[in-house]
């Protein structure tokens, strides 16, 4: 009698990747230089230039280093990241991370297809007179842009890994053509130690705690993605210095380059307003023209390559029915329609800060539990012919571990008491905490569980 199985995983056998240290590089270099790292540096110009810099470097390394850490777990085992959660959650537990990177992916998606889609209607203004969007009649051109980038999201994706790919290394040069045009033209406006000697006011300024929860949130997105790209990996060294080097690379630059444009702008100006984060805001204030629209749309694309992949790649382990290219099709067109919601706000900035504040509470748990899991009690070895098996080793019960589970709702809520106490949101911030607490409150129970069995 044939054995029941739950769903299907795809494994990549290590006679079937192909892709170098440059391509990994490059994939996570684009993952990072884009208009979302760009908006999140021009948000922590809130702090003031030497505490944002500090910040990038510290949440940038401990992220990253999570980020190797899972990478490699997909170099190991050939098994997308989604697929992995089953060891820890569960088969049927493992819809729990899944459902949680299938919204934050699609969410990162609308915000840079959003950011890009103003940058359309800036282009549609200086080419036909279209007002551009947040002014009066300028709904038009917002539309039309996220038509536009919506039909370039496709196309980028429609082979699957392999387009994603193609895209990051034509992506990757271009972004380091406007990176260096943008920071040439700052520099002429504004001298480097007027930015550096910037204190935005006091009732806007944002605590170091505060940027760490920022810049974490951010940066623990792309945590699990790791597996879904290193799996396709030649080398061990693809698959976790590359990662660790170039979502580095793409953070300290695009956000050092956000950081200082805002606080630019800012002096420019005469007042603080992180709304001017916006890379198109901030390249119609310089007066860098058409052609930096062009390539913010450009960056968006290979941005949302690596992001629309990885939400994709989620909804192909909650179901048995849709292959990774349909399904990155499908989470397009969601996020086509959810790039509509900060329309019904009063700022972008709000929502933005908002859906970054979610990411922290809610991925930040789900990554500990997942990273502890496989080193600490695993001891990096996983039984992937136990993947799909019903009543087998990942089983629990009912196809859940309730442990994690708990666990992981425990630290939700811990995440939201300890926002609120000053002196952690005045030093490290919330997520690390509550992320440190996961982990140890999971390997405690799950040893303790397995030692009365």
């Amino acid at each position: 009698m044939e054995e029941k199985r739950f769903g299907q995983i795809e494994v990549i056998e290590k006679q079937h990747r192909h892709q170098s240290f440059w391509d990994m590089f490059a994939t996570w270099v684009g993952a990072n230089a884009n208009n979302g790292t760009w908006y999140v540096g021009g948000v922590m110009a809130a702090c003031g230039f030497a505490t944002a810099s500090v910040t990038m470097v510290v949440a940038g390394v401990i992220s990253y280093i999570l980020l190797a850490l899972a990478a490699k777990m997909g170099y190991d085992t050939g098994i997308s990241s989604m697929a992995l959660t089953r060891a820890s959650f569960g088969l049927r537990g493992s819809f729990l991370p899944s459902v949680i990177n299938l919204v934050q992916f699609i969410g990162w998606a609308a915000v840079n297809t959003f950011i890009a889609a103003t940058s359309i209607s800036y282009i549609l203004h200086d080419l036909l007179g279209w007002p551009v969007y947040g002014k009066p009649g300028g709904m038009k051109g917002l539309i039309c842009g996220i038509i536009v980038m919506s039909i370039l999201h496709i196309l980028s994706t429609s082979m699957g890994e392999k387009s994603v790919r193609i895209i990051e290394r034509v992506g990757i040069v271009l972004v380091f053509i406007l990176v260096i045009w943008e920071s040439y033209v700052v520099f002429k406006h504004v001298s480097f130690s007027q930015i550096v000697s910037y204190r935005p006011a006091a009732d806007v300024r944002m605590t170091p705690g505060q940027a760490i929860d920022v810049l974490a949130a951010f940066n623990l997105a792309w945590v699990t993605a790791g597996s879904d790209f290193t799996r396709f990996s030649k080398r061990e060294s693809s698959a976790t210095w590359a990662p660790f080097l170039g979502a580095n690379l793409g953070l300290f630059w695009f956000t050092m380059v956000g950081t200082i444009s805002t606080l630019a702008t800012a002096i420019t100006l005469g007042h603080f307003d992180a709304n001017n984060s916006d890379p198109s805001t901030i390249a119609s204030k310089l007066g860098l023209g058409i052609l930096a629209m062009l390539v913010i749309i450009i960056t968006s694309t290979t941005a949302n390559a690596v992001n629309l992949m990885a939400a994709g790649s989620a909804l192909t382990n909650m179901t048995k029915r849709l292959k990774l290219t349909p399904s990155i099709i499908l989470v397009t067109i969601i996020a086509t329609f959810v790039t509509f919601i900060p329309v019904f706000y009063s700022t972008f900035l709000g929502v933005f800060t908002a859906f970054l504040d979610g990411i922290g509470m809610f991925l930040g748990p789900e990554i500990a539990i997942f990273l502890a899991d496989y080193y600490l009690l695993e001891k990096s070895t996983y039984d992937t012919t136990e993947f799909t098996r019903i009543n087998g080793k990942y089983w629990y019960q009912f196809g859940i571990n309730w442990v994690a589970i708990i666990v992981w709702a425990v630290a939700v809520v811990s995440y939201s008491l300890f926002k609120m106490v000053p002196w952690i949101v005045n030093t490290v911030g919330a997520t690390f905490v509550s992320m440190i607490l996961a982990a140890i409150l999971y390997v405690v129970i799950m040893r303790l569980t397995r030692k009365n069995k």
